[in-house]
């Protein structure tokens, strides 16, 4: 049987340079006589349909894995993700061409592109990384800006998921005119740096409680974000869980509040370092599953795509759930 990759392709990440990294590919493909399928996204939900249609029920049992190629930012990434349909039956291949860039960051994927085309074509495994899912238990009718027409009750992520200042940051970043005008000058990674500062000290703060792995229950009377990490980088390589790792089957779980804003405004330096633990207010676990409950709707985010408002959801990890080709 023919191997055929399926490449999901977002032509206008990092004003479109996703464009030249796939006629790079693309030629790999050519020279060595493969069969590929080229799928362009056209717009929020975009990737996560593609990916569902493809990995979706039907494929005759001992079919080989699927060979899923994405050609995009953090954001492409996590919407294929969240359509894949049985992760066990797909081999997935990155090429990042977004302004943040915090997977290939927190993976230490080569630099240079050459080397991950290479592993691509390949088509083996390469290795294999935890998945984190979010569910939303309650669903708002608060919606981002910039989302799915059908907003799904569960969302998978690589890189971290989160509630509060830090989702409230990324829904702006996502239609933000700050993060065009800095992809056109190469500078798109300090996007989220910029917005956080000027939205800091309108930041929403209100109750939460936390309930860490079925067991030890955590409150806070005010908090400004939860981020359940899988990789050390979120938001443009902020360092929130330096010791974060991919195979160990944890959530890193960072947790501010019970601070002021000026506060944590003085942090941020610290935090973009990954020197940020022992500073009071700032709390760190390690767990295999997280409940979230809100006194107020909060901004959610996984890796960085914001969909909705909620006040009560679950972050899971489901260890080695994925095989990747880089």
């Amino acid at each position: 049987m023919t191997e055929i990759y399926e490449c999901i392709i977002n032509p206008s990440s990092r004003s479109g340079k996703g464009k030249a990294l796939w006629d790079s590919l693309k030629k790999r493909f050519d020279q060595q006589g493969m069969e590929y399928h080229t799928h362009m996204t056209e717009g929020p939900g975009s990737a996560t349909r593609i990916a569902r249609e493809l990995t979706g029920a039907g494929r005759p049992a001992g079919d080989p894995p699927i060979k899923l190629v994405v050609l995009g930012g953090d954001g492409t990434l996590n919407e294929a993700v969240s359509g894949i349909q049985d992760f066990s039956s797909v081999l997935l291949g990155y090429l990042p061409t977004g302004s943040s860039n915090d997977f290939a960051r927190g993976m230490k994927l080569p630099k240079n592109r050459d080397v991950l085309i290479e592993r691509i074509a390949a088509g083996k495994a390469f290795r294999t990384v935890d998945v984190g899912r979010l569910t939303y238990n309650h669903q708002t009718r608060t919606f981002s800006r910039l989302h799915d027409e059908t907003p799904k009750t569960v969302r998978h992520f690589l890189v971290s998921a989160g509630i509060g200042f830090d989702a409230a940051v990324c829904e702006e970043a996502l239609s933000s005119g700050t993060k065009n005008i800095l992809n056109r000058i190469g500078l798109g990674k300090l996007t989220y740096g910029a917005i956080a500062i000027r939205n800091l000290l309108s930041a929403d703060r209100v109750e939460i409680d936390l309930t860490l792995d079925d067991q030890e229950k955590v409150h806070l009377d005010h908090f400004l974000f939860a981020a359940a990490m899988q990789l050390p980088y979120e938001g443009g390589g902020f360092q929130f869980a330096p010791d974060a790792d991919p195979t160990d089957g944890k959530l890193n779980i960072c947790l501010i509040g019970d601070m002021s804003k000026p506060k944590m405004l003085t942090s941020l330096p610290a935090a973009y370092i990954g020197k940020h633990y022992g500073i009071k207010g700032i709390y760190h676990y390690q767990v295999s599953r997280l409940d979230i409950r809100t006194a107020l709707p909060m901004w959610v985010h996984t890796d960085g795509e914001v969909v909705m408002k909620s006040d009560d959801i679950s972050i899971e990890c489901l260890p080695g759930a994925m095989s990747l080709m880089i």
